[in-house]
């Protein structure tokens, strides 16, 4: 029998788990938009069952139907190789981002690299410089987290007055999520041995503009890892190849991609990517530095921009959440511009520092729909609104921006970016 459906907000929220109790929707024809079976289905052969289909191939690619799926590419003008590339986060599902989907910040262009050329030195307030090779590196043990990496200005689009056009990834895709499987960098630095005025840790990498940043040492042997493989296989040249410095929660800039060497220092070294760059200008003209770590977040990535919604009926709201604090607790969603909220459904498995998928069902009636969603993680950090990171950070802020994004949907079906 079927059972009474159990909104829990305003504008046809319902209850997260739903979809997944039985009778508690009617799955039929005009509910979701299905399709009615008939006898002769079963026998009418599509033209792809009629003959062999393509062979074996040494390296796989995606079906030609799913070629539309691409980055959003954005070089900076004027220079050989600088620029970025957005993952498209609104045609991904679950939480592990596609190695060729990966978003990408470069300063020089991507470096070509062979492996049996490269070395990693480590040096400085040590008592035993080293230098190791890709071969000798590989002998060490490896350890493998699922987390996130995303850039600092990720998302800086919504900190204009105007709220900008393009879709989820266009705004918010310079965020993914890998296993990431490396060695610890404390197995390193204690085998060097460090000396006891050791504070910081000099990252330097192998592409033309030698990019440099300063790691404070408590994180360097706390949880970051030096990353040689990308989700099983080896890391991609634009994500790092041959090896890449992970810190997880920081921001991405700071995770030094074609390392070459570690410079064990007393003090930061006040280089360009943490003094002109990268460092948060408040209100009275100071700037803050080495704001690392990228805050508690949450995007909806389905339905948003690009993705038109059909037929009135029932649809998911999807995205995802991901903290630099440890894990995301939960996920609130609105489908009225932030009057009620409900809580979604965490899909498993929810890891420290990795993205999280959400998701809750959703009864669109037709009327104009304002969605959102804020994410509060384990140590109770809730993310904020667009006016309350203003209001603390200033108008003029450019990284770090981890405010929540509002949909608007009209009734017929289109979605667009607006400020609440």
């Amino acid at each position: 029998m079927k059972k009474n459906i159990e909104f829990v907000a305003a504008n046809g929220l319902l209850d997260r788990r739903s979809f997944l109790k039985g009778g508690a929707i009617t799955f039929g024809s005009g509910s979701l938009g299905l399709l009615t079976a008939s006898p002769s289905s079963a026998t009418d052969w599509p033209n792809w069952m009629t003959k062999p289909g393509t062979g074996l191939s040494e390296y796989s690619h995606r079906s030609s139907y799913e070629s539309h799926i691409l980055r959003k590419t954005a070089p900076l003008l004027g220079t050989d190789g600088s620029g970025s590339s957005r993952t498209p986060i609104q045609y991904l599902q679950g939480t592990i981002t596609p190695n060729n989907l990966h978003f990408e910040r470069h300063h020089s262009g991507i470096p070509e690299i062979d492996p049996e050329q490269h070395k990693l030195l480590i040096h400085g307030l040590v008592k035993k410089p080293l230098i190791f090779d890709m071969e000798q590196l590989h002998r060490y043990p490896m350890i493998s987290k699922i987390q996130f990496l995303e850039c600092s200005g990720n998302s800086r689009p919504n900190l204009s007055k105007i709220p900008p056009k393009g879709s989820c990834g266009d705004i918010h895709g310079m965020i993914a999520c890998s296993e990431w499987t490396g060695i610890p960098l404390n197995i390193l630095l204690d085998e060097a041995g460090l000396e006891k005025d050791a504070k910081w840790v000099l990252a330097e990498g192998a592409d033309a503009a030698s990019l440099t940043r300063s790691v404070p040492l408590e994180k360097a042997m706390d949880d970051a890892i030096l990353a040689l493989y990308q989700n099983g296989e080896k890391i991609y040249p634009a994500n790092g190849y041959p090896i890449r410095l992970f810190l997880p929660g920081y921001e991405g800039n700071i995770s030094v991609k074609w390392l070459r060497q570690l410079k064990v220092t007393q003090k930061p070294m006040m280089t360009r990517e943490e003094t002109s760059k990268y460092t948060d200008l408040m209100p009275n003209g100071k700037s803050l530095m080495f704001t690392f770590k990228m805050g508690i977040k949450s995007v909806i990535t389905s339905p948003s921009p690009s993705l038109k919604l059909g037929p009135l009926g029932y649809y998911e709201i999807s995205g995802i959440a991901w903290s630099s604090n440890g894990k995301v607790k939960s996920v609130e969603v609105s489908a009225d511009g932030g009057s009620s909220w409900a809580e979604a459904e965490l899909s498993e498995p929810i890891l420290s520092k990795s993205l999280t998928r959400f998701r809750i069902p959703w009864k669109r009636d037709g009327s104009p729909s304002i969605i959102m969603s804020r994410a509060i993680d384990e140590n109770g950090e809730v993310q904020p609104s667009r006016n309350q990171l203003i209001s603390e950070k200033g108008s003029q802020v450019s990284y770090h921006n981890n405010s929540i994004q509002a949909w608007y949907i009209s009734s017929d079906g289109e979605v667009e970016n607006v400020y609440v």
